[in-house]
């Protein structure tokens, strides 16, 4: 009996070992280990540093604000294909307007190295941008995006929940921006699906697709983690203008061959 006792108690201790590996390995929160707000959704609110995403093309492990914290990561999309349209942008001419200290648009502000702050109620969502101290409010109240929209450099985003995932849509924009530092175009037709859901309470997985049939032949996304910053840390003032001297002493020239 002791010896079928001694089994018994070996067996369940490789059940729940493997339980346990299985469980770290989906890369997915308990349900009771994450913030929630009061209709029982995930609570997303807090300053969260993200991998420094210049080129969306390529991988990278290092978070962006330079405070020490690790753990951010970003699996990038590898080579993209371009349309007819997309290649002749890419290999064009261009105009710098980000250096003029016009908006950066939505996706390249997802993607720079400062942080940003997450504000959430039942019914919104909304991102706080360092970067040039801006900011996007994301409606979490059942609505979907309206068929006509305008153009804008930010667009306008619906989102909704899948489960503890939220999903966020966005459209509209203005054709006028980069996705990224390395000048990846974007037009009007630009439709971008981002996916956000706990990892534990300090990680979150946020995954990004985008498509853009005019630029490019098939989306393509991004997956990364946001590392949850120290309770001191807070944002700051950036400015794009202050301190520009290419452009305050007119430095800059009309167009550029990336």
């Amino acid at each position: 009996m002791a010896f079928r006792l001694r089994l018994s108690l070996t067996a369940i201790a490789i059940v729940l070992i493997s339980a346990s590996v299985t469980s770290a390995q989906s890369g997915s929160a308990k349900a009771t280990d994450i913030p929630r707000l009061a209709d029982g959704k995930p609570d997303f609110s807090g300053v969260w540093d993200r991998p420094r995403v210049s080129d969306i093309t390529k991988d990278s492990s290092e978070c962006g604000s330079g405070s020490p914290i690790t753990g951010c990561k970003q699996k990038g999309a590898g080579p993209l294909t371009f349309t007819k349209e997309g290649e002749a942008i890419w290999k064009g001419p261009r105009y710098d307007y980000a250096a003029r200290c016009l908006p950066w648009g939505y996706t390249r502000a997802m993607q720079t190295s400062y942080p940003v702050e997450f504000v959430q109620t039942p019914k919104r969502f909304t991102i706080l941008f360092e970067s040039n101290n801006v900011f996007h409010v994301v409606p979490t109240d059942g609505r979907t995006l309206p068929r006509d929209l305008d153009q804008s450099w930010m667009g306008k985003s619906a989102g909704r929940y899948e489960g503890d995932t939220l999903v966020i849509e966005t459209a509209g924009f203005n054709g006028q921006t980069w996705i990224d530092t390395a000048e990846h175009p974007s037009s009007d037709a630009l439709h971008v699906t981002e996916r956000l859901r706990y990892l534990d309470k300090d990680h979150l997985e946020y995954e990004v697709t985008w498509n853009d049939p005019k630029i490019y032949t098939q989306p393509f996304k991004n997956t990364r983690v946001f590392v949850r910053m120290r309770p001191e840390d807070e944002l700051m003032e950036w400015w794009c203008m202050e301190n520009n001297k290419d452009l305050l002493e007119n430095r800059l020239s009309e167009t550029h061959i990336n």
